[in-house]
């Protein structure tokens, strides 16, 4: 049902209680940031009010006079209430969410976690994750903490696990691999005319909860029979001619969604979201005179479009935007102003600045990964062993270094087709020093420096760490940056925008690491960066000939974070990537 007074303006029915959930964590927020104690008691007064109120106000007119009269609301609040009414959210609470790691969200969902704690547990021991708390509280870290003490680390403990237990999360890479195996298995069907696994999936999310996979079909029930009949699917939950869900026997739900052609491409938009994004989209539309909806675009009862998503959007008036942008930050307004990004492919990767070889941790000797990097459509790699540092997977000292620097020189003397560059992964040590003498690193094409222990030191002497090996002469690239691995440990505690800042006027490059266990920096931190004017080096991290596939999951962050191919240093002609390399090598900014 929509409100008469809404048509053309609200986006849907939000009700009291959603609004309610945006002004409740908007304090959430402020009191994490411990700001005015009688700002956040407004907003959560605010959120009080509206919740109990008796009438939804998406009824009442939407002028902000109308909601400056209820109890303890005002002129500001009422203001944020036609704001949600109209978009689903507010834009305080999306400066406030991207400021943020995403994870103290989860956090705040903990039981017996208030917004307090969580902004202790962050700057006193860096945890921003679930599995960070279960970690701290198992190592008994929390107890330390004033406050705290052994029985409530235990309560957290319990609570933590019991959530994290709720909702599983599967990496972008196992997803895929499911993904593409269940395409594969559905295109077997001729009834199947089209397929596309949509959801966070599609937007290319670090991990995902479920598959969301859309058919197209003149025959719905025998697409839907060729899914049940799926040879990893272990349990039905639900079975019908044009949705069903189901597990598989890996634990991963699969839910199906069959529509007709002509709203195939409708379907694919509402089925990709994200849900803020849809409510954006719908929003546009309504403003227009149509109704938008999974099964097309309407004027009235007549469908204007559906077939397809570029259809659905020149309905409203825009240009098609890409899947990885659809997280309602401000896509919509770039697309009515012409101003969205051409957005980098993987095309666009001429090589690859990150990889190991078999004289460290990797397994295979510089020709095979040089080979493999070159059947991957690369021009050139890298080889950046790790640094002695490591002592876990034979780093390389000095002398082995520079051995290895002549075997380099002898596998490009036979111009294979290939270039390999000199590099090392060095280990960055506690107080900030590089791990090898800096005569070696002189004679390097480039110096990947990494964090690789000491994770728990205090945010300050994290920070101060990685700008003091930034400042080293021979640095190039940052790898990794917060060091983190998704579902195993959190980022290390750093200001990350100061390590931004840092890297634009050393005129040095922050890594996008493509591994799916790490995709570090994450879409904002990388967006941040390109604003601020620092390029960033897309690299695989590969140990071995398979591991150049993984720049498909970098590419995808990057494209979540609105990078364009003048962003990333690794699309450059080997020449141009040269100088620019020889410029951070001699610590002297240079012009992009």
């Amino acid at each position: 049902r929509m409100p008469s007074h809404c048509a053309g303006a609200c986006p849907m029915d939000i009700t009291n209680a959603e609004i309610a959930a945006v002004f409740a964590e908007v304090a959430d927020w402020l009191e994490l940031d411990a700001e005015n104690p009688f700002r956040i008691r407004a907003y959560r007064n605010a959120a009080r009010t509206v919740e109990a109120w008796p009438r939804q106000l998406a009824d009442m007119p939407h002028e902000r006079r109308e909601f400056a009269k209820l109890p303890g609301i005002g002129t500001d609040l009422g203001e944020k209430i036609g704001e949600i009414l109209r978009s689903g959210t507010c834009s305080l609470l999306v400066r406030l969410r991207k400021s943020h790691p995403r994870g103290l969200t989860e956090l705040l969902k903990v039981p017996g976690i208030g917004p307090r704690r969580v902004a202790r547990l962050h700057h006193e021991l860096g945890i921003t994750t679930l599995s960070g708390l279960v970690r701290a509280a198992r190592a008994r870290r929390i107890s330390t903490l004033k406050g705290f003490g052994r029985r409530s680390e235990d309560t957290l403990l319990q609570a933590a696990v019991a959530h994290l237990g709720s909702e599983r999360r599967w990496s972008i890479a196992v997803a895929s691999q499911h993904a593409d195996a269940i395409m594969a298995y559905l295109r077997g069907s001729a009834a199947v005319l089209d397929i596309a696994v949509a959801g966070s999936f599609r937007r290319r999310r670090e991990t995902v909860g479920d598959l969301d996979v859309l058919v197209s079909s003149r025959k719905p029930a025998q697409a839907a029979a060729r899914f049940l009949a799926y040879p990893q699917v272990a349990r039905v939950l639900a079975r019908g001619n044009t949705r069903c869900s189901a597990i598989l026997k890996s634990g991963l739900q699969v839910d199906l969604r069959v529509v007709a052609p002509h709203s195939f491409g409708s379907a694919l938009v509402y089925f990709t979201g994200s849900k803020a994004h849809n409510i954006a989209l719908r929003r546009g539309a309504q403003q227009r005179g149509l109704k938008i909806s999974e099964y097309g675009v309407f004027r009235g009862a007549t469908r204007i479009a559906g077939a397809t998503e570029t259809d659905i959007y020149a309905a409203v008036g825009l240009p098609l935007i890409a899947p990885e942008l659809r997280e309602d930050r401000g896509e919509i307004q770039a697309a009515r102003e012409n101003r969205l990004p051409q957005l980098i492919e993987r095309d666009d990767l001429r090589g690859d600045l990150h990889a190991h070889t078999n004289a460290t941790d990797g397994h295979a000797s510089i020709a095979e990964m040089a080979a493999a990097a070159k059947s991957a459509g690369l021009s050139y790699l890298a080889i950046t062993d790790h640094s002695h540092g490591l002592g876990v997977v034979h780093g390389l000292d000095a002398s082995r270094l520079l051995r290895q620097l002549d075997a380099i020189d002898r596998f490009n003397a036979d111009a294979r087709g290939i270039a390999v560059l000199k590099g090392i992964e060095v280990e960055i040590l506690e107080d900030g020093r590089l791990g090898l003498p800096d005569n070696v690193l002189a004679r390097l094409d480039l110096v990947v420096a990494a964090v690789h222990s000491h994770f728990r030191l205090s945010r300050t002497r994290q920070t101060a760490r990685i700008l003091r090996a930034m400042d080293h002469p021979c640095f190039s690239v940052l790898a990794h940056p917060t060091g983190r691995l998704l579902g195993e440990r959190a980022p290390c505690a750093i200001d990350i925008e100061r390590v931004i800042r840092h890297a634009r006027d050393r005129a040095c490059f922050l890594e996008l690491n493509a591994q799916p266990s790490r995709l570090d920096l994450d879409d904002v931190q990388a967006r941040m960066a390109a604003d601020a004017g620092v390029r960033l080096a897309i690299c695989s991290d590969a140990h071995d000939v398979n591991g150049f596939a993984a720049l498909r999951f970098g590419i995808g962050q990057a494209r979540r974070a609105w990078l364009e191919r003048r962003h990333v240093v690794n699309t450059l002609p080997l020449l141009d990537l040269r100088r620019l390399l020889a410029a951070t090598m001699l610590k002297q900014p240079l012009a992009a």
